[in-house]
């Protein structure tokens, strides 16, 4: 039954290849249509007549009558339509929201996840992803054996049990077809626990014993689970658990760090790595070319694109551009407006274009300092809170500081690596370790997710930097003055390995 099942979804996905054609053949054509669409849907909005969505005709006028907007910009909308207000940012009521990384101010944020949203783009993008698959490799079982998932977690909002919140792939499993489900491992119960230990423990032995051919997540929970798995099965590698295995869908940090590990996890060189975009305000492109970087630009899929050159950034009113207008090579701030109620969005991903025919892109980094090598999205406002709630606690003074990954390796977890030049140290090293560990998890929710029980991120580790270590760094680049500034965050080693040699 199944690989018949099977069989029909095969003949669906090359009818729905067609779409993937038009976006690589018609990308402007697609990307206008998809922008009078929105336009159109949300003018009777609260939003829509604030800027004077019916009068919009083109993107000068788009730009001349709507605002760039970051989260902290829309939060007072978004919280009105989470306390039950329709017709704000997009039309009707929203009850669902995904929970994302927090802000300056805030712990989390909750970005709408509206009907339209979640089909028109989510699951849209998710057959799209299929149609990709199956094109690339006609004899993909997909649909025929299972796919391992590990979701995140789903709760009412303390506010409205009406309202529900959680990461953006628990609301996708929570909202799946039940047609889809029994090609899914573990069952949704489980993939969707909030405690991650008891989550790893069950998905070792359920896991296990499925025909898996296809899995998805952020690596660090990935290889948490494997090596789990090895231990406990006493495989080599994860070939021998999961014999008809072919695809890894990753995406939401960078891979390049990970990759040498996973091809031990995997040696069979047909195994294939998909590269996607999928992030809470929405899913926006897939790799589309196995054996070529870069993803293709999601075009038809309800969001429409803008761009800004890194450069305009500090400009009071920065230029953004449409698809049209962008070149390869360039790094660009990505603006989003899509049915998720958002309008000219910052999302605070930096991108490059590799292609521009089709338009594919790769991302490059964010707009703000920031580590993001685990999926704990952790940025400078977070460190600095953090920090400053130690010191006060402790009675300790930091004169400069600097944060970088510790990489996950075969025999060891990762982890981040605090350089502190203390003007008054703490009296105890490893209590101000400790405490700032767990001031960090406080401000960030993310953080403190890849940390819950040491499974995935083990605790911060300080090296005390001795006095005048930053300025004897600066110095050697020709950098002394005061618009000169160590930077806080950084998602490789590449400044901590270089002041070490400048530490006394």
């Amino acid at each position: 039954m199944k690989k018949l099942f099977n069989k029909g979804v095969k003949q669906y996905l090359k009818l729905r290849y067609n779409r993937i054609e038009r976006m690589r053949n018609a990308p402007i054509e697609v990307q206008e249509k998809t922008f009078a669409s929105l336009l159109h849907r949300a003018k009777d909005t609260e939003y829509g007549k604030k800027h004077g969505f019916r009068e919009i005709t083109d993107h000068a006028s788009y730009i001349d009558n709507v605002p760039l907007v970051e989260y902290e910009d829309v939060k007072p909308y978004i919280t009105r339509m989470m306390e039950g207000e329709s017709d704000v940012l997009w039309p009707g009521i929203v009850k669902w929201y995904a929970k994302s990384s927090g802000t300056t101010n805030d712990r989390s944020k909750y970005i709408p996840v509206s009907e339209d949203s979640l089909y028109k783009n989510n699951v849209a993008a998710s057959w799209d992803t299929m149609a990709i698959t199956y094109h690339e490799d006609p004899d993909s079982e997909i649909f025929q054996k299972k796919s391992l998932i590990m979701g995140g977690a789903l709760s009412p909002w303390e506010h409205d049990p009406k309202v529900t919140i959680g990461d953006i792939s628990a609301i996708l499993l929570h909202r799946m077809p039940a047609v889809g489900r029994p090609f899914y491992s573990p069952d949704f119960k489980t993939a969707c626990l909030h405690d991650w230990e008891e989550k790893i423990n069950l998905m070792s032995q359920i896991c296990t014993k499925d025909d898996i051919v296809m899995f998805g997540g952020v690596p660090t929970w990935t290889i948490v689970l494997f090596k789990k798995i090895l231990k406990q099965t006493g495989a080599k590698n994860m070939h021998e658990v999961w014999p008809s295995v072919r695809y890894y869908m990753h995406g939401g940090v960078g891979f390049d760090p990970y990759i040498e590990q996973f091809k031990e996890f995997f040696p069979d060189p047909s195994f294939k790595f998909f590269e996607v975009y999928n992030a809470s305000e929405g899913y926006f492109g897939v790799q589309d070319m196995s054996n070529q970087r870069g993803m293709l630009l999601l075009l038809d899929n309800d969001v429409y694109y803008e761009f800004i050159a890194m450069e305009e950034l500090d400009n009071d009113v920065p230029v953004s551009i449409p698809l049209s207008e962008v070149e390869l090579d360039t790094n660009y701030a990505i603006v989003i407006s899509s049915s998720a109620g958002l309008w000219r969005y910052m999302l605070g991903d930096t991108v490059k274009f590799c292609s521009i025919k089709p338009y594919r892109i790769e991302v490059s980094g964010r707009t703000k300092h920031f580590i993001n090598v685990f999926g704990e999205e952790v940025m400078v406002s977070n460190t600095d809170k953090a920090l400053a709630e130690t010191l006060k606690t402790l009675s300790a003074v930091v004169s400069d500081y600097t944060v970088a990954p510790i990489f996950m390796n075969k025999v060891s977890k990762g982890g981040h690596q605090w350089m502190i030049e203390f003007e008054k140290a703490p009296a105890s090293l490893a209590e101000f370790e400790k405490l700032l560990d767990e001031n960090l998890q406080k401000v960030n929710s993310d953080y403190a997710a890849k940390r819950y029980k040491d499974l995935a991120l083990k605790r911060l580790q300080i090296i005390p930097a001795t006095s005048g270590t930053f300025l004897r760094w600066l110095a050697s680049k020709g950098k002394v003055g005061g618009q000169n500034k160590i930077p806080r965050l950084f998602n490789s080693r590449k400044y901590v390995d270089e002041l070490m040699n400048f530490v006394d």
